[in-house]
């Protein structure tokens, strides 16, 4: 079986507790603009993608711990690769699957189909699907209520998913139409938003 490669690099997410002077590092190095920001995250880019980087605030996050360089803390989240289509991010799962490699988060994000993996080190990756044809309208989401409601999305079986892909054109699943609920898993960082 042939791999599934993605279409290209999307963005890198950070965890941090210096989180309004890594926002202006990032604005001044990159030249990048907030897309979205809340308490808890914030989204930059710095061409016509949505996201190029995103920044998980750690002091709101995990308030009791108070170093601002705690070991295994502060850093790279994860880095994301977008592929071409739902079928070929689908393709990739059946593929890794085969090898006994699993996900272990799936989630609809509105501005993405996303499914994250780590490697034996730990390092996390997101592979994803843009939920849009054009950058403008996931813009326009971003900007709009159901992601500030929800900016971390609604968890998703991917088996259900192919097993409905068996049975026909996965049309409209692409459109996130729940913001509710918060993913179990981040809500944590919704919550604190």
């Amino acid at each position: 079986m042939t791999s599934t490669r993605p279409h290209k690099f999307a963005h890198v997410v950070y965890r941090t507790r210096r989180f309004e002077e890594m926002l202006a590092w990032y604005q001044a190095v990159f030249g990048a603009h907030v897309q979205h920001q809340d308490p808890a995250l914030a989204f930059l880019t710095y061409d016509d993608e949505h996201h190029r980087f995103a920044f998980v605030n750690l002091g709101v996050i995990d308030p009791q711990h108070t170093e601002t360089d705690k070991q295994g803390l502060i850093g790279v989240d994860h880095v994301a690769y977008t592929y071409a289509s739902l079928d070929r991010l689908l393709d990739q799962y059946e593929q890794l699957k085969a090898k006994a490699i699993h996900p272990y988060w799936c989630v609809h994000h509105g501005i993405t189909v996303s499914m994250y993996y780590a490697d034996p080190d730990g390092n996390q990756m997101e592979f994803q699907v843009e939920c849009f044809d054009s950058n403008d309208k996931a813009n326009a989401f971003m900007a709009g209520p159901g992601f500030a409601q929800n900016p971390i999305g609604v968890e998703f079986n991917p088996d259900a998913l192919l097993a409905r892909r068996q049975a026909g054109p996965l049309d409209g699943f692409l459109r996130r139409e729940q913001h509710q609920p918060v993913s179990p898993i981040r809500g944590a960082v919704s919550n604190a938003a």
